[in-house]
């Protein structure tokens, strides 16, 4: 009762001052109105008859002020939409989008501060002919408020359709992609909660593996929970358990919204039922303990970079280039200052670059790519300039040649000074990157999921152990007198460190042909070849003291990247090659007519990383070595359609086979239409699809 009479004093308050503002000729931030742009966009301009179609009320607040979600929250009204539609045709309720929180004097408002629409399924009726018109509208009624003041607005929309083939407007497709986004996913789980002594407490089913950034727990059931309450977060193995303040109506079912962070969250109803007890807390709530073990986490990975880092310099990648750099300052002597100031250089460098190469990672990451360490070789043009780089590291250390522009490993070794120290630990440091050892990829799996801050130092760990034989080298004089005295066997050292340079340059080679085909790796020993002439010819004209001693190796250069450019073949289509092998392939709609078409069965599944059950029916079912094998041999191709991130086209899939989230399992046996089948699935219930006769 207190909360609506809150609402109402706040209505009678907004309305007060909207009609006194004429008067007192009181400035209105964003001006005299509307406060909020409304219109009406039809997904279709030209629904067929007798099927459901979406029209998106579109709703742009000025700056500074906002629109509330179905439950506003402590405080505001939810729209009120009055509906003027052709004879028969009948609106559903609106879909709102993932609101956010906005706390004034203490109270908590469910609020939308930027543009957002609701979509609203409109059935058109059945039996019209083409061209009937079907003119839409709708009467709007919404409280729109800034931080100090509400402003009860009313609009009237409209649109004007005709009956057509239920083709989507071209014009609005991005924009409705963009709203499907925004909506939430429906968990498909059901959930659990519990009231007891003041406190509201929710069990929800979710997968520990599914990351929450600054959660938020939004009730659709109104009056269940104190909405300004503080909230914890806390993880019972796949079990999310949310506890905050209950509000003042015990309700026999609560519906919600879970806010995962950065705009995206899960709808779900729960039934009264048992809660588990808090377990280790997430997020905002994850506080002293959650830090403590944050801190354990990031000490633990540094020490495993460390480690690994280490480990990385007898790596066929570096190793070479660290002797070279070690044996010229057993051969160059100098001042100890001289020789601490290479090996701080040498570090610098080292740890710039693997600092770097994280940062990227870390960039890229939270701009929704999915990348990892090392992730500048997944580019079949990087490893072919990588094979090229290599090979000529390696040729000069064979001795083909004496350039130092083109020899970074040599060259630079033998260049005393920091800068050379510097720059030869940035090439070891980038050339480490196809040499993953022990203890780093656990390390570095760790950063991906750490701090921005916690990260960089796990990269910057990875660097240290690099460094470390440098300068262990450059501070413990008496490690140097270990070393042997300088003298003709170096230069035979030289030729012999040339070897592991060439494996690591067949090793990439490997790795070019498992991401192009086998006319990539003829093209990049092609290309190695044609480089090895222009150095053999620029070693011979440096011996002669030939001008311009270098032009031969440039052209061989620039001749071998542009053949790479040009003739360098793309990624294999590992997506044909799984087809054929019956194996999974992302869901496509043209694909699948294409299979059916072909009177080809096909077992298309519906999933993502945040439905439980759809995990539990993959590992149970899905997965098992009895289904694969009765739909390898059967000719099965499994589709896939990941409705993680809120995938338009799957959304709309969904929709049509009267589904509003997932898991959905679909079978089409050949020649026949899709067979629904459980939620709950078998290994012997697929394999038994499979084995059926084909008609």
């Amino acid at each position: 009762m207190v909360r609506v009479a809150m609402r109402m004093l706040l209505a009678m308050t907004a309305a007060l001052a909207g009609m006194a503002m004429p008067a007192l000729a009181q400035p209105i931030p964003g001006g005299s109105g509307p406060h909020i742009a409304t219109s009406l966009v039809p997904e279709s301009l030209t629904p067929a008859a007798g099927t459901r179609t979406t029209i998106a009320i579109a709703m742009a607040p000025q700056p500074g002020w906002h629109g509330y979600w179905q439950t506003p929250g402590d405080s505001g009204f939810p729209i009120k939409i009055d509906w003027t539609l052709p004879k028969s045709a009948k609106a559903g309720d609106p879909a709102y989008p993932v609101p956010t929180t906005l706390v004034i004097a203490g109270l908590m408002n469910h609020v939308y501060e930027k543009p957002y629409a609701l979509l609203v399924p409109v059935d058109v009726p059945a039996g019209l002919a083409k061209g009937t018109a079907l003119p839409v509208s709708a009467k709007l009624d919404y409280l729109v408020c800034t931080t100090s003041i509400c402003v009860p607005e009313t609009a009237t929309v409209s649109t004007s359709l005709t009956v057509g083939d239920g083709a989507a407007d071209p014009a609005a497709t991005a924009e409705f992609a963009a709203w499907r986004k925004a909506l939430p996913r429906p968990l498909g789980s059901p959930a659990r909660f519990a009231t007891v002594g003041g406190q509201f407490r929710l069990a929800v089913p979710l997968p520990a593996s599914v990351a929450l950034d600054h959660p938020h727990l939004f009730a659709a059931t109104d009056g269940a929970l104190a909405y300004a309450a503080p909230q914890t977060f806390s993880r019972d193995g796949d079990t999310l358990v949310i506890e905050t303040a209950a509000g003042p109506s015990a309700p026999k079912r609560f519906d919600g919204v879970l806010a995962l962070g950065g705009g995206t969250g899960l709808s779900f109803s729960a039934a009264p039922g048992a809660v588990p007890a808090a377990g280790a807390p997430i997020g905002d709530t994850a506080i002293t303990p959650a830090k403590h073990g944050t801190l354990v986490l990031t000490l633990i990975a540094f020490a495993g970079a460390v480690l690994g880092g280490l480990i990385l310099n007898v790596m066929p990648c570096v190793f070479p280039i660290l002797s070279l750099k070690a044996l010229s300052l057993a051969k160059g002597g100098g001042d100890e200052r001289e020789v601490r100031r290479e090996a701080l250089a040498y570090a610098a460098g080292v740890i710039a670059v693997c600092m770097a190469l994280g940062g990227l990672i870390l960039a890229a990451r939270a701009g929704g790519a999915q990348i990892g360490w090392a992730f500048q070789l997944q580019d079949p043009g990087i490893i072919f300039l990588l094979v090229l780089l290599t090979s000529a590291i390696g040729f000069n250390l064979a001795g083909l040649f004496e350039l130092g522009a083109v020899s970074a490993g040599s060259g630079l070794a033998a260049k005393r000074g920091a800068a050379g120290a510097f720059w030869t630990g940035a090439l070891a440091a980038f050339v480490a990157t196809p040499c993953t050892g022990p203890f780093m990829a656990a390390a570095l799996g760790a950063a991906l999921v750490l701090p921005v801050a916690a990260a960089l130092l796990v990269f910057a760990g990875l660097g240290l152990g690099l460094a470390i034989p440098f300068l262990l080298l450059g501070y413990i004089p008496a490690l140097r007198r270990v070393l042997p005295k300088p003298g003709a066997w170096m230069e035979t050292m030289r030729h012999i460190l040339a070897v592991p340079m060439f494996l690591t340059a067949l090793g990439l080679c490997w790795v070019l042909g498992s991401q192009t085909t086998a006319d990539g790796v003829v093209l990049a020993l092609a290309a190695a070849m044609l480089l090895a002439f222009g150095l053999w010819w620029t070693g011979r004209r440096q011996r002669g003291f030939k001008a311009l001693a270098w032009t031969p190796a440039a052209a061989a250069v620039l001749l071998a990247i542009a053949a790479g450019a040009t003739l360098l073949p793309k990624h294999q289509d590992r997506a044909k090659d799984a087809a054929i092998a019956g194996a999974s392939v992302p869901f496509d709609a043209a694909k699948l007519a294409a299979l059916r078409a072909a009177n080809k069965p096909v077992f298309l599944y519906f999933t993502a990383d945040w439905c439980l059950s759809c995990k539990v029916n993959e590992k149970v079912a899905i997965e098992r070595a009895e289904t694969q094998s009765a739909f390898a041999r059967a000719g099965v191709t499994t589709m896939v359609g990941d409705w993680t991130d809120g995938d338009a086209a799957i959304g709309k899939f969904l929709d049509a086979h009267g589904r509003s989230g997932v898991p959905l399992y679909l079978w089409y046996a050949p020649g026949k239409d899709a067979q629904t089948l459980p939620q709950i699935l078998t290994p012997g219930l697929l394999a038994g699809l499979a084995k059926m006769p084909n008609p």
